[in-house]
């Protein structure tokens, strides 16, 4: 399996933690809040279509609700092979960062 993105990370991370809430525009918002960084709804749906065709997300509709004008939500949930990638990332990363300590460069190095 091919490496995640730090932003399909970041996504999948915000369905996890949103559980049955986790639809495009509260996993946008989730991403907001937790990284204090705005995102594209677009991206965040992109990304979403990307996961669920490698299997690491799935999705499923809501009933439809007056709140929506009529229109359901298409929710996604955390596969466990999405659960699996997203501890690979973490554990590259963990490797990399182990024993390493930055330091400020002077200017021109």
């Amino acid at each position: 399996m091919k490496p995640i993105s730090e932003f399909e990370q970041l996504v999948l991370l915000a369905v996890a933690r949103l559980d049955q809430d986790a639809y495009g525009m509260m996993v946008s918002h989730e991403i907001e809040a937790q990284t204090e960084n705005l995102v594209s709804l677009a991206a965040v749906y992109s990304a979403l279509g990307r996961l669920e065709s490698e299997g690491l997300v799935s999705s499923w509709t809501s009933q439809p609700t007056a709140q929506r004008g009529g229109r359901a939500k298409k929710h996604f949930v955390l596969e466990p092979e999405g659960a699996r990638a997203l501890e690979r990332s973490r554990a590259a990363m963990d490797r990399m960062w182990d024993g390493l300590e930055l330091t400020p460069y002077a200017k021109g190095h």
